[in-house]
């Protein structure tokens, strides 16, 4: 059966009210996205869809799109703030990937590591939040240390709105860092008290299938050390 749906596509240009159209788009129940930058797609109700895109005025060009299937109307290109991984050596060796999400970083410990090939598909427990402040944090702690190994800014996607998304157990994002970029997914599969995810990258420009960043790129992207540089640093300070 036919999807009762429309979707239209239009570029309005940089100019667009962003706020105001997403504004629009949900008064009248028009699902889909804007970007800053004046690019838009909407789907739902036909009327409903052809009324936003005559809220944006008879000189912006507008043709067919797939309906994707969205559960909200967002805006896109915009930073839902900053992400950093650090390299930790504790009891175990992991990687921890934190989120901005409401002033606080949301963590999930990622035993082998971020990976920017679509096939692999990492583990990752979820585990207490940290403050934002702890994100500059490189040293020794306890018997082990930390490194910052990638930093940067993230932007929220998927179709159902954060922090819900999380909630429901599947997170879309895109990483703007400096070793990780492009989409990525946390799916939920496991609960209990340290709920376990699996972290993968999505299938988009900045894959690359067969490589290993975290074994290709050790360092850290403060002092340029790895973190076994760091302990026999620090191990060997009198």
């Amino acid at each position: 059966m036919a999807s009762p749906h429309r979707a239209l596509r239009a570029t309005a240009g940089g100019g667009i009210g962003a706020e105001d159209l997403a504004a629009k788009a949900r008064e009248l129940g028009v699902m889909g996205w804007v970007r800053p930058t004046g690019e838009i797609h909407a789907e739902g109700a036909p009327d409903a869809v052809h009324e936003l895109m005559a809220f944006l005025g008879d000189t912006v060009a507008i043709e067919r799109a797939r309906v994707e299937g969205h559960e909200q109307f967002a805006i896109r290109g915009v930073s839902a703030g900053a992400f950093v991984v650090q390299e930790h050596q504790a009891t175990a060796h992991h990687y921890d990937l934190r989120l901005e999400v409401g002033g606080l970083m949301r963590s999930w410990a990622v035993p082998k590591g971020p990976s920017l090939d679509p096939a692999a598909k990492r583990l990752a427990v979820e585990v207490g939040d940290h403050e934002v402040d702890h994100n500059d944090f490189e040293g020794t702690l306890g018997d082990g240390g930390v490194i910052v190994w990638d930093r940067g800014t993230y932007e929220q996607g998927g179709r159902v709105a954060w922090p819900g998304a999380i909630e429901r157990g599947h997170a879309v994002f895109v990483l703007h860092g400096e070793k990780l970029r492009g989409g990525f997914a946390l799916q939920r599969t496991g609960a209990g008290a340290k709920p376990q995810w699996l972290l993968i990258k999505r299938r988009d420009d900045e894959a690359r299938p067969g490589s290993d960043i975290v074994v290709e790129r050790p360092e850290s992207v403060l002092s340029g050390r790895t973190l076994a540089q760091l302990l026999a640093t620090e191990t060997h300070r009198p």
